[in-house]
């Protein structure tokens, strides 16, 4: 089971560090441009640069925390947190009409419930 779980933890850790560091780092008009990301039109600079550092934490955090010993209950709280990105971005693309988007979040949203189940459970 924990192999599983780290398997888990670093596909969700790396895709939200590179997600959440570009939402950190790239502009807001390069943003809108993008394919996957017409939704930064509706939001503000700040918003996208205050989800990417969500993002960017809760990668950390589904994996420093357990890696080390030193607070382990952050990891499954990261996971936690994480699925509730990924619930609002579901939100988003469903009510723009942006479907295919929408069922790649519910992918990452499973994968973030799975890591806070076991982790939580491994406590």
């Amino acid at each position: 089971m924990d192999v599983f779980a780290w398997i888990c933890a670093v596909a969700l850790a790396a895709t939200f560090l590179v997600v959440g560091v570009m939402k950190l780092v790239v502009p807001r008009e390069k943003l809108i441009s993008m394919r996957s990301f017409g939704w930064a039109a509706d939001w503000s600079s700040r918003d996208i640069r205050g989800i990417g550092l969500a993002e960017t934490l809760g990668a950390i955090g589904v994996i420093v925390p357990w890696a080390t010993g030193i607070a382990p209950v952050l990891t499954p709280i990261a996971a936690v947190g994480l699925t509730l990105i990924q619930v609002g971005a579901f939100r988003t693309h469903w009510q723009r009409g942006e479907k295919r988007e929408a069922w790649g979040n519910v992918s990452l949203l499973s994968l973030a419930v799975v890591v806070a189940v076991i982790r939580f459970i491994q406590l």
